[in-house]
């Protein structure tokens, strides 16, 4: 189910840029701009600029920019379907969605969904105060050591024995039981009868980055199995797309340094309780590439933790399969491994809050992991090694991480640098494989400049006549000129709706950065400015089109007509 760009339009158009990052960031007008020390990295003086008239912000220290939508997705770090329900929800409007090819989404049925979920998580939490057996498993919550301030902040509850708790108390009705059996709430035994999934056992919400309920965990209290239980799949919760703790951790740390990952909610919950509250749990499931990006989103360095035996170097091993595709510029992702026998829960309260995170402290970067686990495989075949890392290191997107590694492994292999292990593995540098794809040639040239004028300001192609010698001028980037051309004719748009009819495509990136590109050109100059980029490049396909016609042998009467009008159109030039 997509959501319709006109949609997506019309909340961009709707939405203030400034009231919008105001609320939450102090602005303070500076010329027909505002300004404040950027939310995104530590500054002691403001060079964060916020744009009324092109409805986008842009920090000159770290590079951020954007529009209402990606300042939404960075600063509450949503994803781009959930920043669209948060700024839809603010001006009080409903997101519309779009038959796909495949099956409808029920947004009714989702709604309904979350309201239940939400009602159970509260049927549980007094169920946690108030039932007989309370006294029991307040004990058990105790002799795990978690606080009542832990046991708020995750909102922990108790399922208490029996077929039929959550069946009689949210599900009075027919339709309400249908319900909770698509939440998973319920199960349907063969014959047809109705039960709670969940029954005496200590129960964790799982909350979405929205902070709703879509999936419970449960731990039996005493000594039956399953001894952990989840929900299942539903039209609401998808395991490999939610982290447990990441909603908690949020609320707590608006920018965190670390984030670590384990795999338990006890261990989440049992961190937190001794101080460690940056840990998130991957549901029992190995990290997805969905996870691993709303942690690398979240945070600068990742640390995964798992258990020192074959099992959890594997696992480990899968987890960085995954990250490397995925890492950018100042990502760093790191793995701790414990004592076998030990989990987080178990480990910080034998070594205490200081320890633990000596242990952090001392976790092996994603590199180490890499080669460690290259040379374990293979010893002393090179070849063999230099074929497997070759494979790994190609998925790399970010040149320096790329570069590092291919350095160790020229320094490993007793080749004299990275550019010599390139060669030979057959690697392309980022470099080469920019220039060999159509972009933007040159900065600063009059193609450029002509696309972030529209770019920086729209008004500049309002009903601007066509512009016929573009469709036969034979230089890259001249296409995306003419759509932006086309898009800004036909209607008045700001620069954040402009960028924002781009964001799946492969000349976002470009235009976003053309889009805080200094130009050097007058607020009072721009129209002109515009005028003489159109100007020169309809020179070029003049001289383009001279060349062609006057290295033709034999030219047609119509043809001999266009050259001597290009003559003199060359001639009025100079």
């Amino acid at each position: 189910m997509a959501i319709p760009r006109d949609f997506i339009n019309e909340l961009v158009a709707r939405t203030d840029i400034v009231d919008l990052i105001e609320r939450k960031v102090p602005l303070k007008k500076a010329g027909k701009n505002y300004a404040a020390c950027c939310p995104f990295h530590s500054e002691k003086s403001p060079s964060f600029t916020v744009s009324r008239d092109k409805q986008f912000y842009h920090c000159f220290g770290c590079g951020a920019h954007g529009n209402a939508i990606d300042f939404v997705m960075e600063y509450d770090r949503l994803d781009f379907p959930d920043a669209i329900e948060e700024l839809a929800g603010q001006l009080g409007l409903e997101v519309p969605r779009e038959r796909g090819n495949g099956p409808r989404r029920d947004e009714g049925l989702s709604r309904d969904l979350y309201q239940l979920m939400e009602a159970a998580a509260n049927y549980f939490q007094a169920q946690l105060k108030h039932h007989p057996q309370q006294q029991q498993v307040n004990d058990y919550v105790a002799k795990r050591g978690l606080s009542a301030e832990i046991v708020e902040q995750f909102g922990i509850g108790y399922a208490p024995d029996g077929w039929d708790n959550i069946l009689n108390t949210l599900g009075k009705s027919n339709d309400a039981q249908e319900k909770l059996l698509a939440a998973g709430m319920l199960i349907a035994n063969d014959q047809g009868r109705r039960y709670d999934r969940f029954r005496d056992r200590l129960m964790f919400p799982i909350r979405d980055r929205r902070g709703r309920v879509v999936a419970f965990g449960g731990r039996v209290l005493g000594d039956g199995t399953p001894k952990y239980l989840n929900s299942p799949e539903t039209p609401i919760f998808h395991k490999g797309n939610e982290l447990y703790g990441l909603y908690e951790l949020r609320q707590k740390h608006r920018d965190p340094q670390r984030v670590m990952i384990v795999e338990g909610y006890m261990d989440v919950v049992a961190l937190a309780q001794f101080g460690i509250d940056y840990a998130v749990a991957s549901l029992g499931t190995s990290t997805t590439s969905e996870q691993f990006q709303m942690l690398l989103r979240s945070a600068k360095e990742v640390v995964c933790c798992y258990d020192g035996d074959n099992a959890g170097k594997e696992a480990a091993w899968r987890a960085m399969e995954t990250a490397l595709p995925l890492m950018k510029p100042g990502d760093t992702v790191r793995f701790m491994f414990l004592a076998q026998g030990e989990d987080p829960d178990s480990m910080v309260r034998k070594v205490g809050k200081a320890e633990f995170e000596q242990l952090i402290d001392r976790a092996i970067t994603i590199e180490e992991l890499l080669f460690n686990g290259l040379t374990e495989q293979h010893g002393a075949d090179k070849a063999s090694l230099a074929k497997h890392a070759s494979s790994l290191i190609e998925k790399i997107q970010d040149e320096v991480l790329q570069n590092m590694m291919l350095e160790q492994l020229a320094s490993r292999l007793r080749m004299d640098n990275a550019e010599q292990m390139k060669r030979m593995l057959g690697l392309k540098s980022r470099q080469q494989k920019r220039l060999s794809s159509p972009s933007l040639k040159g900065r600063g040239t009059p193609l450029r400049l002509a696309i972030a004028l529209v770019v920086q300001q729209p008004s500049l192609g309002y009903q601007l006549p066509p512009q016929p010698a573009l469709k036969h001028l034979k230089m890259p980037g001249v296409e995306l000129l003419m759509e932006l051309l086309d898009l800004t004719r036909a209607s008045t748009m700001t620069s954040a709706q402009l960028l924002e009819h781009y964001r799946d495509t492969e000349q976002f990136s470009t235009l976003k950065k053309v889009a805080q590109w200094e130009h050097q050109v007058a607020d009072e100059h721009l129209q002109q400015g515009f005028k003489e980029t159109l100007v020169w490049l309809t020179n070029q396909y003049i001289e383009q089109r001279y060349q062609a016609l006057s290295m033709k042998q034999d030219l047609t009467r119509e043809e001999k007509v266009q050259l001597q009008k290009l003559i003199s159109a060359m001639k009025a030039q100079h």
